[in-house]
């Protein structure tokens, strides 16, 4: 193989690697997915379900399972709105839910996972 096509095939499996690591780094818990699903609709009132999608950035068959969750839960609410147009509200409890959640999160510090430095006892 050429030189030149073995540096670009180096360069290429590191900035492969480079991206799925910071990919990695941006995934969600379903902790942290239920609480983007409950603040954009405290946010921007009740939405169907492909507006939720895209503002809380969800797959579509995810979105419905954790949106089941969340109305058992009676944080979320399914309306019907005319004939057949379903949509979905946060409820007063999603919203206290959602405040403590921000408090527990405001108190509480971020501790990355890759730091090398101890945690103090």
């Amino acid at each position: 193989m050429p030189k030149n096509l073995v540096w670009i095939r180096k360069r290429f499996i590191f900035k492969t690697r480079k991206r799925r690591k910071e990919v990695d780094k941006m995934r969600r818990s379903k902790l942290e997915m239920y609480i983007d699903i409950l603040r954009v609709l405290a946010q921007r009132g009740p939405l169907k379900l492909t507006h939720i999608m895209y503002k809380a950035n969800v797959n579509c068959s995810v979105l419905k399972e954790y949106l089941d969750f969340l109305i058992k839960q009676n944080l979320v609410e399914e309306r019907t709105v005319g004939k057949k147009r379903v949509v979905y509200a946060i409820t007063q409890r999603g919203i206290t839910v959602l405040k403590y959640f921000r408090e527990l999160k405001a108190m509480l510090p971020v501790i990355e996972e890759d730091s090398r430095t101890p945690i103090p006892y």
